[in-house]
């Protein structure tokens, strides 16, 4: 089968979507379909293009068994409300003509990985011409995301936002997406459920199992061997709300045993350092992002995990980090109303993780002192990783379905 896989985040980029849909499309070629990418150079999360990617305009290469053709876009250093659909834009119109290229060679499937939805009309337009079966598959709500989470405002744009996201949702064959709320939220926006398709992220389960904390690793990050360690690892944007993590360290400053390390890069990250030193803040470090073979080894070392989102956030996106969290059996702090896909989780399985009220210092720091009490490893993450998460049975799944 011919298969294109189209979207803005690819891999090299370690986190979030980048990596799973790399994994994805590298998975697709080993099982002998033959596999086109038209995505960005990595950006992300430091948003800024890499410098081995720099300075080139259109590239096209294989790139693990994948034909990967990467478009220029407008990367902004500090992205606003603007800049961030400004970015969405640019990217859609540079890699409209690639997409169209496509029709020479008549995809199968074409699949296009929200974000941005501003490429909709390219991939339903490539997917009619060739008589291809169009999937949307849904890494974040993009505009549930900037208007729930006050990053973008306004009634009446809101009100086009959200009518336009509801006409793209219906007009693809299928639309897949990473949660169970994430579904229930595409069945408001008035997806018929024939087509709704249940596809989470996983975890590669096998590289995480047994493995042992890393006291030289944690030696390098700068974390004493007697500490106990409170971990946050992934993107630093404003999704997170990791100004509570601050305040938390700010409070828990007497407790000499605890430190907290936050690993990663993102738009928010200099605003997070600049409050760090103010405050002086003695038991809190930042790293930078660790490279992908070290990553089993960097969970495997924190006696507690911070999931951390602002309040709105955890139905429009769902943390990517979990899956490798469980997968290595952590005990983890994940903020959560009761009512969305990560507390339904937490619900179901009881003692798979610590949910509390999101935006609340106090809810953290409670919550930080039930995870350590748990013992590890977490035996009902694991089980959970090893049922639900195993990257080939998901992907074997999906293709079957769609």
């Amino acid at each position: 089968m011919k298969i294109l896989v189209y979207g803005i985040n690819y891999s090299p980029e370690l986190t979030g979507i980048g990596k799973y849909s790399g994994e994805m499309t590298r998975w697709f070629a080993k099982q002998d379909h033959e596999v086109r990418v038209v995505s960005a150079p990595p950006y992300y999360p430091d948003w800024k293009v890499w410098s081995a990617f720099s300075g080139r305009r259109y590239d096209t290469r294989m790139e693990d068994g994948v034909r990967v053709t990467r478009c220029p876009l407008y990367v902004p250093e500090k992205p606003s409300a603007l800049k961030r659909m400004l970015h969405l834009a640019s990217f859609s119109v540079s890699s409209s003509l690639p997409v169209f290229a496509q029709l020479r060679w008549r995809p199968d499937l074409v699949i296009l990985v929200v974000p941005t939805l501003f490429c909709s009309p390219q991939a339903l337009l490539l997917a009619k011409l060739c008589g291809a079966k169009s999937v949307l598959h849904i890494q974040d709500y993009e505009v549930d995301a900037l208007f729930g989470l006050g990053i973008a405002k306004g009634g009446r744009l809101k009100r086009f936002a959200f009518a336009a996201e509801r006409a793209i949702l219906r007009a693809f064959d299928r639309v897949s997406t990473i949660s169970s709320g994430m579904l229930q939220r595409a069945r408001l926006k008035g997806v018929d459920e024939e087509r709704l398709r249940f596809f989470p992220n996983w975890s590669e389960t096998e590289r995480f199992q047994g493995v042992a904390r890393d006291a030289g690793l944690l030696s390098r990050l700068g974390v004493a061997p007697d500490k106990r360690v409170l971990l946050y690892s992934g993107n630093i944007g404003e999704k997170q709300g990791l100004e509570t993590v601050i305040a938390a360290a700010e409070r828990l400053q007497d407790r000499q045993e605890l430190q907290f390390l936050i690993v990663g890069e993102g738009a928010g990250k200099a605003r997070l350092v600049e409050m760090a030193q103010r405050k002086r803040l003695t038991n809190l470090l930042f790293a930078p992002l660790q490279p992908y073979e070290d990553l089993p080894a960097l969970l495997a070392s924190a006696d507690c995990h911070l999931v951390i989102q602002k309040r709105g956030a955890a139905d429009a996106v769902l943390p990517s980090k979990l899956t490798n969290i469980l997968a290595v059996g952590g005990n983890a702090v994940i903020t959560a109303d009761s009512g969305t896909s990560l507390g339904l989780l937490c619900e179901e399985y009881l003692g798979i993780a610590v949910r509390i009220e999101p935006e609340s210092v106090e809810a953290l720091i409670e919550g930080i002192d039930r995870a350590l009490s748990m013992p590890l490893p977490n035996k009902v993450a694991i089980d959970y990783a090893c049922e639900f998460l195993e990257k080939a049975r998901i992907l074997s799944r999906f293709l079957a379905e769609i």
